[in-house]
């Protein structure tokens, strides 16, 4: 049963925390995040996988954290998932959208099977919980969806080309909704990490396609660079993304670490170079307007 005060109050001012509804929770940010706000007070309903991967939760912080079994990629699990969490807490302040995977392989030696799996978690996953839990937010009047995405959800690599490719569609999603449910009072921040030391780079977070020959080469210097690249402390992380969810008006997009900017300013800068130059050629394409009579 949920505590008479979060059944009977849910304004989130006079709550004493956050609740939080986390996917992904059991390792990586999912599970710093969950640990962290725990810390603070706040109440989290934690989602898995695999529920023992998040059991042990409950022996520290007890009541606070509802433990759930979830396989995003199951929409009646989902839909059960985010119902039984808004039941038995009273209400979501905060959705977590961070299960996802990486398929490491080029555009041409990853099977079409992979990367609809990939989709089935990075995007498909992530729309089952934003359409089973903006109904409750919408009626409670208030939330704030987190959507984790990437740098590489701005700028894509060779290697990782299909899970850039999930980031950009997950991003375009984001600032569509954003958009669409601004009037309901509703937030929607992409939080963008760059490089950390998290278990992402584990076998759990990575699918490898079968490899061809001819990429051999390029795959060793993707790799070798990836291997040597200097990642940032995930455990530095809970304060910019409570600074984050705390705000009386959250951004959009959010960087966490210190990499992105630079490199994507210089990313941008390249492109709009770019269309400037082919501007006289763009521009001519345009034809003579017409207006209609």
């Amino acid at each position: 049963m949920a505590p008479q005060q979060a059944t009977t109050d849910t304004s989130t001012a006079s709550a004493p925390g956050k609740v939080w509804f986390i996917t992904g929770a059991s390792r990586g940010f999912g599970r710093i995040w969950t640990e962290a706000a725990l810390q603070r007070g706040d109440q989290v309903a934690a989602t898995a996988r695999t529920l023992a991967s998040i059991a042990d939760l409950t022996a520290t912080y007890g009541a606070n954290v509802l433990p759930l079994e979830l396989d995003v990629t199951q929409p009646d699990q989902v839909q059960t998932a985010v119902t039984q969490a808004h039941a038995h807490f009273g209400r979501l302040d905060v959705v977590v959208n961070n299960a996802g995977y990486s398929l490491v392989g080029t555009i041409e030696e990853s099977p079409a099977a992979d990367v609809r799996a990939l989709y089935e978690t990075n995007i498909f996953g992530t729309l089952a919980v934003i359409q089973a839990a903006l109904p409750l937010l919408r009626a409670q009047g208030h939330g704030h969806l987190i959507g984790v995405s990437s740098g590489l959800g701005l700028v894509s690599l060779p290697l990782i080309g299909y899970y850039c490719s999930s980031k950009w569609a997950f991003e375009a999603i984001h600032e569509s909704l954003a958009a669409e449910i601004k009037p309901f009072g509703l937030h929607v921040t992409l939080v963008e990490p760059g490089a950390y030391a998290t278990e992402f780079g584990s076998e759990q977070s990575l699918k490898f396609a079968p490899g061809l020959d001819v990429y051999t080469g390029l795959r060793t210097q993707v790799m070798e660079r990836l291997k040597s690249s200097e990642g940032g402390d995930p455990r530095a992380t809970p304060p910019a993304l409570f600074a984050v969810v705390d705000a009386a008006e959250p951004p959009l997009r959010f960087f966490l670490g210190s990499q992105n900017l630079p490199w994507i300013r210089g990313a941008y800068a390249e492109r709009l170079a770019t269309w400037e130059q082919w501007a006289p050629v763009s521009e001519a394409a345009q034809g003579v307007s017409r207006q209609s009579h």
